[in-house]
């Protein structure tokens, strides 16, 4: 969906008024953006690729696992009356017919009297009713009970001769049943289900080389200004590292996309318009940070506030006043041929960062065509020394610690403190209404672990 669609959603709030002077709240922001954005088209993917992505359809078990009777231990396969009152001082002494490894195609059968090494994994063979484990046996050696199962290079007694078995063991003992863990019918995994490494061994396991899955969105972040410094390069005078680009490509990885980070774009509108044509081609997203609010060398509002979409008339991205602390600037709409959505972020550190979880996170989740998008939230007891302040009328997000139903604040809210940042695992949200908060209030937190 392009951003007409979203400008027109924007307009409709009853009594929101429009124009530069709007004051946007947080929701009807995120409204627009959510209303922007659709889950990407399904591909199919081979398993490892397919990590990380959202199943598109239910997976149904074709084959019961495990497909057949199969030993638990590594010991001898028997019938139960062969082995009942067995004991270290009267031991059932078996014939040993042969050996039933795991992947064996054709196993022994076990008659009266008789038993077959087995191997963990492998089938249990016709005419066996359980397994002993070879610790309860000789292993063949008629030396009394051993501790394991020797290899077979190393055991010249092989399958062959007898085993002196010391306990008797009841029916299906150690033996796993075909089909106790997943029967042929089943559902092995919903539509909807984020693929991680056990979903993935399910798919294999049950014979699924690929899947059709909603891939993981592709996602360009590029931050601008010219007094940015790239890591592990010296400083001039008045020149920062640029920390943004970092946290923001980590956000969107551990969001679930693939990241693209573009090194610091110095402040100048059409380098900038030509970096971010030239990125359209690997993003399903565009983020950028810095250069969006009121001030002369604001760049990406430079560069972007006139710029629409080849074919779509009225389109383009819009610049906003946001009724929030941190993050007020804010821009958003779509740009190139394809109308990739664009999500402008403040360039202070805090305020970019509280963005991203507020309007690129749900994006992202939206993308992915996960069902929910948010992070979690909870009411917690707000641990604090003095009463939180917040602007009357401003929708406040401070960094905080949470643990045990209890919520304290981590430095300041200046939106520049990115140590306090790097401590934090929750927002406590103040909200439009309220312009202080006392200790021990209850308090909405998000929580960003």
């Amino acid at each position: 969906m392009s951003s007409s669609a979203h400008r027109a959603t924007g307009h409709d709030h009853a009594g929101a008024g429009s124009g530069p002077d709007r004051l946007w709240s947080v929701q009807d922001h995120l409204d627009d953006v959510l209303a922007a954005v659709g889950p990407l088209d399904p591909i199919e993917l081979n398993l490892l690729d397919a990590q990380g992505c959202v199943l598109v359809d239910d997976v149904t078990v074709p084959l019961s696992l495990p497909p057949f009777d199969n030993s638990s231990m590594d010991g001898y396969a028997v019938r139960v009356t062969d082995v009942a009152g067995a004991s270290e001082e009267f031991p059932a002494v078996l014939e040993v017919v042969g050996d039933v490894a795991a992947g064996q195609a054709d196993p022994v059968a076990v008659g009266p009297g008789q038993a077959a090494r087995i191997m963990t994994g492998a089938p249990l063979p016709p005419g066996a009713e359980t397994v002993v484990p070879v610790e309860w046996t000789d292993g063949g050696l008629g030396e009394g009970p051993v501790s394991g199962m020797r290899a077979r290079s190393l055991a010249p007694e092989g399958a062959l001769g007898q085993v002196h078995v010391y306990r008797p063991a009841e029916a299906r003992a150690h033996v796993r049943a075909k089909g106790s863990d997943v029967r042929a019918g089943d559902r092995a995994l919903e539509a909807g289900t984020v693929l991680g490494p056990p979903q993935i061994g399910l798919l294999a396991a049950i014979g699924r080389g690929t899947v059709r899955v909603r891939p993981r969105p592709r996602v360009v972040v590029l931050s601008t200004g010219s007094e940015l410094v790239q890591p592990d390069e010296q400083l001039a005078a008045g020149q920062i590292y640029d920390s943004n680009s970092f946290a923001l490509t980590a956000a969107a990885r551990d969001a679930g996309a693939i990241a693209y980070r573009v090194g610091a774009v110095a402040d100048d509108a059409e380098n900038l318009r030509a970096t971010i044509e030239d990125q359209l081609v690997r993003a399903d997203l565009m983020v950028t940070t810095g250069g969006v609010s009121v001030g002369a060398y604001d760049v990406v509002k430079e560069a972007l506030a006139h710029v629409g979409d080849e074919d779509e008339a009225g389109s383009g991205v819009d610049f906003r006043k946001l009724a929030m602390q941190p993050g007020k600037p804010q821009g958003f709409g779509s740009i190139g041929p394809e109308h990739t959505p664009l999500l402008a972020l403040p360039g202070n550190p805090v305020s970019s960062y509280v963005s991203f979880e507020l309007f690129v996170r749900p994006a992202i989740r939206t993308l992915m065509g996960l069902p929910d998008v948010h992070r979690p939230t909870v009411t917690a007891t707000l641990d604090a020394d003095k009463a939180l302040t917040s602007p009357k009328g401003r929708r406040q997000f401070l960094r905080g610690t949470y643990a045990d139903g209890s919520v304290a604040p981590v430095g300041g809210s200046g939106s520049h403190l990115v140590a306090a940042l790097a401590h934090a695992d929750a927002l406590i949200v103040v909200p439009e209404d309220t312009e202080s908060v006392e200790p021990g209030a209850e308090v909405e937190v998000v929580l960003l672990g």
